[in-house]
């Protein structure tokens, strides 16, 4: 009579079979690999590259692909802010620092506090390097005394605009520093508005020098009839681009 097949003891070697062959081959991968495990915690193989475990297990390993290693974190500038979350790495110590570590700026000038020599400024205020407020750019167009045309010469109106913005930067807080920039209409060759550009620029920055600004705080630039801000095919359109411009920063 043939002998029956123990079907579940079959099924018991088979699994007890896969289990030691399994390990096996770990252990022999394990060998090849030469796990070895860096001071950051990020083990390596033999030939250098990154394994993580699989699946939970130490003894399965698969290649790290695009996981980058996790040095160990700490807080290099002191700032109570660890390094993996600091925007602001290098923050000099003592420095106030908002949760991402970068400096304090309590009035939100763009200067932070522990370099702000005018702090409290008014939310918006153009400031200096030191956050200190200084005057908006201003555009010189009286237009009722404005350039004559084909002149550099100032009018009367133009000279009190312009004493205007002298007294503003004196009594400033802050340091500016002035570009005065001359425009034309388009009337006549480019080349040559151009060149009554700079003139009337000048014009305007001696002007302010006499007034007392330092000439260190002020340049001078022509932009000819590049930049209209009035229609150069009606009169007044043209006197409104006869202007000069004080550009604060």
């Amino acid at each position: 009579m043939p002998r029956m097949i123990d079907t579940k003891k079959l099924a018991t070697m088979a699994a007890v079979a896969g289990v030691a062959m399994m390990l096996a081959t770990s252990a022999s991968a394990d060998k090849d690999m030469g796990r070895v495990t860096s001071s950051s915690g990020v083990v390596l193989s033999g030939f250098g590259e990154c394994v993580q475990a699989k699946g939970g297990s130490m003894d399965m390993f698969e290649a790290c692909g695009d996981v980058k290693p996790m040095a160990a974190d700490g807080d290099a500038d002191g700032d109570g802010v660890p390094d993996s979350a600091d925007a602001c790495p290098g923050t000099p110590r003592g420095v106030a620092v908002d949760e991402k570590g970068c400096p304090r700026d309590s009035d939100g000038d763009g200067v932070p506090d522990y370099l702000d020599k005018c702090p409290g400024t008014p939310q918006y205020a153009k400031v200096d390097a030191d956050g200190c407020e200084i005057m908006d750019s201003v555009s010189i167009r009286v237009t009722a005394d404005h350039f004559d045309f084909d002149s550099a010469t100032l009018k009367p109106g133009m000279e009190a605009a312009l004493s205007d913005v002298a007294a503003k930067v004196k009594a400033s807080k802050g340091n500016e520093m002035l570009e005065v920039i001359g425009h034309t209409d388009s009337t006549g060759p480019e080349a040559y508005n151009q060149g009554l550009s700079e003139r009337r620029a000048e014009a305007a920055a001696q002007y302010l020098i006499g007034a007392g600004i330092p000439a260190s705080q002020i340049s001078t630039m022509g932009k000819g009839e590049s930049e209209p801000v009035g229609d150069n095919s009606t009169r007044e359109g043209r006197s409104m681009n006869r202007r000069v411009e004080v550009m604060t920063r």
